[in-house]
């Protein structure tokens, strides 16, 4: 059993937007859906300022807010850790949306569902799962693989990069970045 993780180096990223596009289409989400939005954090002082381009997406967090309230079950974590929703249980109550930290799922223009990434677990099936944004990234910024695996290139990337969370770890992410 694997647990899976991503690194996102910031340092890299452009800004290109060719991960969230590859998502989406992935993902058969219209250009109004996205499960990656774009924080722009500006660091240093004048004149030696930089504008850093932040991914955010499902930080698929191993002690999950979104599915400890979820009344369904249609939030979970299955056994590689990844968090996901059962659509087919989802009733569209949102508390799930309320309590995540993120602020990364979205409702579904047509149908009224909750979703979120899903580390492109569910396309691939039965598969090891790879990302449509870590395939796409131009600049090599996302790392993806099993934490627990100290082979892995994530596992690697990780003790190299001293990648951290965002905003502390109080949910236990599985998604880091260099900053």
């Amino acid at each position: 059993m694997a647990r899976y993780g991503m690194i996102i180096d910031t340092t890299r990223c452009v800004g290109c937007f060719a991960c969230r596009i590859a998502c989406q289409m992935n993902n058969a989400l219209s250009t109004q859906e996205a499960f990656i939005r774009y924080e722009t954090i500006e660091q240093g002082v004048y004149p030696h300022v930089r504008a850093e381009q932040v991914p955010i997406q499902c930080q698929h967090c191993e002690d999950a807010s979104c599915v400890r309230v979820c009344p369904t079950g249609a939030s979970y974590v299955n056994k590689d850790g990844v968090v996901l929703v059962n659509a087919e249980r989802c009733i569209g109550c949102r508390y799930c949306i309320v309590a995540c930290p993120y602020h990364v799922r979205l409702v579904h223009e047509d149908t009224g569902e909750v979703d979120k990434c899903r580390f492109c677990v569910l396309k691939d099936n039965g598969a090891e799962p790879r990302p449509a944004c870590v395939d796409t990234c131009v600049t090599q910024a996302r790392i993806f693989g099993d934490l627990d695996d100290p082979t892995s290139a994530i596992s690697k990337a990780l003790v190299a990069s001293n990648a951290k969370p965002l905003a502390g770890n109080l949910t236990k992410t599985k998604i880091f970045y260099v900053r």
